[in-house]
């Protein structure tokens, strides 16, 4: 649908002539002749473009600018004049004007320069959008986790966002590393600024230099022209180097000197270029481990691991598994375009008793593939392939399938398990769950475990 534009001016052949012009181009436009009519066209009825002469009786085309922004602070907005100087040019732009177009008007530079801006707008707000979403994924409101091993990411994540600290992201592939590095740039002050993220575990090891600092055109056999490295691209901002421990021993003698410097030479060229950037590690590997049996620098480490978040696996956190299918279903459901409502609570014991080998990644694949094949309304244990799914499992009837039956689902079969493991001693259970023994009469009573020993 083409843009509404309403344009202001005092002379009447140049209203008309506009409008004649913009609804040939199918665009809808309408004229007022002063500032003030202007302004009860915007507070009745929503434009994409103003046009507005300077010279106005009643309200001069400044003032209109400055009133019309507080109304409609996304509008484009072009000025139109014939008393034109560099001083009203500067005073307009500085107002908010997107463009400045002197009198007589060449009509055919005023339909190309309303459809640039429109242009121009239209990928304003496309980045707005993204960068939104990003900041809505990445932010910690909507990192995925109510249990205390989460609880803990969350505090460093809090802790280091704003410093230069390097911080060193440890745990198991798929436990969402990458995710905690974006939600660290993203709670800090360099948020506007790039985050680039690199795997160094993907890169050939011929490549791994220039992929890093960058490299001269001429330097190697295919570099056709100059390339900066990741370090200069992420200045201003985060760079996020995934799977570190895969770096070759050459190239960590260089990451150190770079790591110290904040400067890099690149490959082929003697110039210096200093970098202004955050620097994020990840790793799934045991590090001190490498370090001890010389695969690893033990002074790269320990500039690297300045600050270390361990990221839990999902052993660790089962509790946060009802939450996470949640997560997973209301993404499918709009990614698929299925009315799938959620799992049932036999395949829901299924996920939450399953070792994730593949952790977080490998849930949200199989979420995903349920999403996708299975007829029903919820998931169930048969929409699940056969390695997730427990056949001969103690299935606990379906009633609500809400997420808060879930996890009583999760928290019945667990104290069911610790009561079996303790041969039915309650207290030796309450021990163990770390809860005091009235609590667990009333969880009892609560999720109708009646017999002390029962799985």
């Amino acid at each position: 649908m083409k843009a509404h534009i309403l344009i202001a001016d005092d002379e009447r052949d140049v209203r008309e002539s506009l409008v004649l012009l913009l609804q040939e181009e199918g665009y809808n436009a309408v004229a007022v002749s002063n500032g003030e009519e202007a302004l009860e066209k915007l507070e009745s009825s929503t434009f994409d473009i103003l046009i507005t002469d300077l010279k106005m009786p009643k309200m001069d085309g400044i003032e209109l600018m400055d009133k019309a922004s507080l109304i409609a602070p996304n509008m484009i907005i072009i000025v139109i004049t014939a008393f034109a100087t560099v001083e009203t040019a500067v005073k307009a732009l500085r107002k908010g004007a997107s463009d400045y177009i002197m009198k007589p008007l060449e009509f055919d530079e005023v339909i190309i320069r309303i459809e640039q801006l429109l242009k121009q707008k239209k990928i304003l707000l496309e980045n707005r959008y993204l960068r939104k979403k990003i900041d809505q994924n990445f932010n910690l409101n909507y990192i995925i986790g109510e249990s205390d091993a989460m609880k803990k990411v969350y505090k460093m994540i809090g802790r280091v966002s704003d410093v230069k600290t390097n911080v060193l992201i440890t745990g198991k592939s798929g436990t969402g590393k990458e995710l905690v590095a974006r939600a660290i740039h993203a709670n800090s002050s360099r948020k506007e600024g790039p985050f680039i993220a690199i795997n160094c575990g993907a890169i050939p090891e011929n490549l791994v230099e220039s992929e890093l600092f960058g490299h001269k055109k001429g330097a190697f056999t295919g570099a056709s022209e100059n390339k900066d490295g990741v370090f200069v691209a992420a200045s201003g901002g985060s760079l996020f180097l995934d799977e570190i421990g895969e770096l070759p021993q050459n190239v960590q003698v260089n990451l150190l000197r770079v790591l110290q410097e904040r400067e890099v030479k690149p490959i082929g060229s003697n110039q210096i270029k200093k970098f202004d950037t955050r620097v994020i590690c990840a790793t799934n590997r045991n590090l001190k481990k490498e370090v001890e049996e010389g695969r690893f620098r033990d002074d790269l480490y320990y500039r690297l691991n300045i600050v270390e978040i361990p990221v839990p696996g999902l052993s660790e956190r089962k509790e946060d598994i009802p939450l996470l299918v949640d997560h997973f279903v209301k993404k499918y459901q709009k990614e698929l375009n299925r009315a799938v409502k959620g799992v049932d609570s036999d395949t829901m014991n299924s996920l939450i008793h399953h070792e994730w080998k593949g952790e977080v990644r490998e849930l949200e694949n199989i979420i995903e593939r349920a999403m996708l094949l299975t007829d029903n309304e919820f998931i169930r244990p048969e929409d699940l392939p056969d390695s997730v799914h427990d056949r001969d499992g103690d299935y606990v009837p379906s009633t609500q399938n809400s997420l808060q039956e879930a996890m009583q689902v999760f928290e019945k079969q667990y104290l069911k398990n610790v009561l079996k493991k303790t041969g039915g001693n309650r207290n030796e259970a309450s021990r163990l769950l770390d809860i005091d023994p009235s609590t667990l009469y009333r969880k009892m009573e609560k999720l109708g475990i009646t017999k002390t020993s029962e799985n």
